[in-house]
């Protein structure tokens, strides 16, 4: 059972994968009843997914082939197999594709296929039939020859055997046309058999060109699944293509940014640079102011205020590197840009 199971599942994801063929339609076989009980209906169900497959995979020529070599009743069966199974194809599916599509080509032939055996069935018990009669008006004109030659001998002996007046020589003619019309038709049925026989062989070759074209178009077929299958890369890489355009695009932004960015950093170390001589200008001056001690204590508030300012200066600067700090990792928003042209502003 679990065998069978797994078989069941290849042969659906075949369908799905490989001929995109969607067999929810289809009722698929209890694989418990084969297994359990060999059920014939749910085993011959399994056999016509495969068979199905086998029709229309890549060696399906070779599969064809086989099957045209069995009994004609099994070429039948088979025959009605695939058409009951194909004859479930999802309607609208079919619908939408172009007419010349190779599977809707394979499907008319097949169908041809099946008309042809079914005529030349016919035409094979056809020609049984006029052997028969054949054989049958054979038997006749064996009868009527050995007749013929009874009544030859006995008229060998009589005088008056071909005068018409006579009762021997009426049965005499009226036996020699029924001879003749039974000859006209042993030769009319041999020109029918002849013909039939000549239909056969015209039907044979119509057969062979059929399967040839079945070649031809299960190779159109692969190689449009084949162009499918490379027109949807190349979509998906045109795809990827515009993706990435845009994330050049996006990065090329994000440079000019970063442009801007290094130039206000330079500039907030210039500012940074000439509070620093500021600063140590009026450390200077306060040595000055402590030297001259008549002016200490207007030099005091001097100082207090330098400091001050310095230390709003000092402030200032931290600010501004901690600023710049931020503008380092986060240089791509524009939030913190404007809060930078907010700090220079502050800074002048």
């Amino acid at each position: 059972m679990n065998n069978l199971k797994k078989i069941l599942q290849k042969v659906v994801d075949y369908y799905k994968e490989v001929l995109t063929q969607d067999i929810s339609y289809f009722h698929l076989p209890d694989v418990s009843l084969v297994a359990e009980h060999s059920e014939p209906a749910e085993l011959g169900r399994l056999l016509q997914l495969i068979l199905g497959c086998a029709v229309r995979c890549e060696q399906q020529q070779e599969y064809i082939q086989i099957i045209m070599t069995m009994e004609e009743s099994v070429q039948h069966v088979v025959m009605k197999a695939i058409q009951e199974l194909m004859k479930k194809d999802n309607p609208t599916a079919f619908g939408t594709e172009l007419s010349g599509d190779p599977e809707q080509q394979v499907k008319k032939l097949l169908e041809d296929l099946s008309e042809l055996m079914s005529e030349k069935e016919a035409l094979a018990q056809r020609c049984q039939e006029l052997d028969l009669q054949v054989a049958v008006l054979l038997e006749e004109r064996n009868s009527l020859l050995a007749e013929n030659d009874v009544l030859t001998d006995r008229a060998s002996q009589l005088d008056t055997f071909d005068d018409p007046s006579k009762p021997s020589g009426r049965k005499h003619s009226q036996l020699q046309q029924q001879l003749e019309t039974l000859q006209e038709e042993n030769f009319r049925l041999e020109a029918a058999k002849d013909d039939y026989r000549i239909h056969c062989e015209e039907l044979e070759k119509q057969l062979i060109e059929l399967q040839h074209r079945n070649d031809e178009l299960t190779s159109l077929a692969e190689e449009s699944r084949a162009l499918k299958d490379e027109l949807d890369v190349l979509r998906n890489c045109s795809d990827r293509v515009v993706m990435l355009e845009a994330s050049v695009e996006t990065y090329k932004r994000k440079l000019e940014n970063l442009g801007d960015l290094k130039r206000q950093v330079k500039l907030l170390e210039e500012n940074n640079m000439t509070y620093m001589q500021n600063s140590v200008s009026l450390e200077e001056e306060l040595r000055k102011a402590n030297a001259a001690r008549a002016q200490l204590e207007s030099y005091k508030r001097q100082v207090q205020d330098l400091h001050k300012k310095l230390s709003e200066e000092t402030r200032r600067a931290d600010n501004m590197a901690f600023e710049m700090k931020k503008l380092d990792e986060k240089h791509e928003t524009v939030l913190k840009e404007k809060e930078v042209q907010h700090i220079i502003k502050c800074c002048h």
